[in-house]
């Protein structure tokens, strides 16, 4: 019987988990480092906290009118969002990050609606010039921020490495957004918990997988309440306010890049997140402003009342 190692490290502003398959600890170690180092370069490449980061040269671009080339990579990963952008109705909006500017969720202060307005003429896909290839931010105040999908990308590519380095099954868990490597050898499916939106530390469900990805959004992540209303960091770009009407959403998919953006446009949808994640063809599970768990996918164990 072939035994599963697990390994423990921080990336992304998370605590990331990998379980991989292998003869020996050696092995599972070397495979586990290869992906430790490919989320880490993805890291570097796309936060908006390194200076040299692609995503910080295309902001400081901003209003300049510098087109800014970019590698093959980022490419598919901006039609990537432009795709989501579209099928989202403008939901999905890799240039609304400059909301944090006015949305301070560690002082849990909200801010007045004319700040919130005052942003919003810097929020919109459309105005970042966009042709495949280069990219130009047209107004000065406006950014990118990766932030929706990159982490889920980097689970991907953890499991991509970890399947050429010869590992045939295990996980990619980055905070929660969990990519497979593939199944356990004995057969037996891998179990993931789906955290508790509600109670820190707690499982609300788990879910039986042996391919595929699966992706979590809630409204816990990061958040703070005032007056008995919860503030989370999901915002609609269109309103700059947060959403409400969804604790948590989960997905499961191919990947872990699409299962993501579609728990976040789902959190954004309100009463349409159902009807939108059937026409995608997804499993999903959703826990309502009421704590009602409702869900459509196979093989889900739940342990709460």
């Amino acid at each position: 019987m072939i035994p599963d190692f697990g390994f423990e490290f921080q990336a992304m502003g998370t605590v990331c988990h990998l379980r991989l398959c292998a003869p020996g600890e050696a092995e599972a170690a070397a495979a586990a480092q290869l992906a430790i180092d490919e989320v880490r370069r993805l890291e570097a490449k796309y936060s908006r906290y390194r200076p040299d980061s692609i995503v910080s040269r295309i902001n400081a671009s901003a209003g300049t009118g510098e087109r800014i080339a970019v590698d093959p990579e980022t490419a598919g990963l901006l039609g990537f969002a432009d795709k989501l952008h579209e099928a989202s109705e403008g939901r999905f909006d890799i240039t609304s990050g400059i909301l944090r500017r006015v949305w301070d969720f560690k002082a849990a202060r909200v801010p007045s609606a004319e700040a919130v307005a005052a942003l919003l003429p810097d929020v919109g896909w459309p105005l970042a010039d966009w042709d495949g290839e280069t990219l130009a931010l047209q107004r000065p105040g406006m950014e990118l921020d990766f932030g929706g999908f990159a982490k889920e990308y980097a689970a991907d590519r953890a499991a991509a490495t970890l399947h050429a380095a010869g590992i045939a099954g295990g996980t990619v868990n980055l905070g929660g957004d969990v990519s497979l490597v593939g199944p356990h050898p004995t057969g037996v499916p891998w179990k993931i918990g789906i955290a508790h939106p509600r109670r820190t530390g707690e499982v609300v469900a788990s879910i039986d997988l042996a391919h595929g990805a699966l992706a979590t959004s809630g409204d816990y992540e990061r958040s703070f309440e005032v007056d008995g209303r919860r503030y989370c960091h999901i915002l609609d770009p269109r309103t700059g306010w947060p959403v409400t009407h969804w604790q948590s959403v989960s997905v499961v998919g191919p990947a872990c890049l699409a299962s993501g953006a579609l728990t976040t446009i789902a959190m954004l949808m309100g009463d349409d997140a159902h009807a939108f994640l059937r026409e995608q063809g997804v499993a999903f599970l959703t826990i309502d402003a009421d704590g009602r768990l409702h869900r459509e996918m196979p093989a889900v164990d739940l342990s709460t009342s």
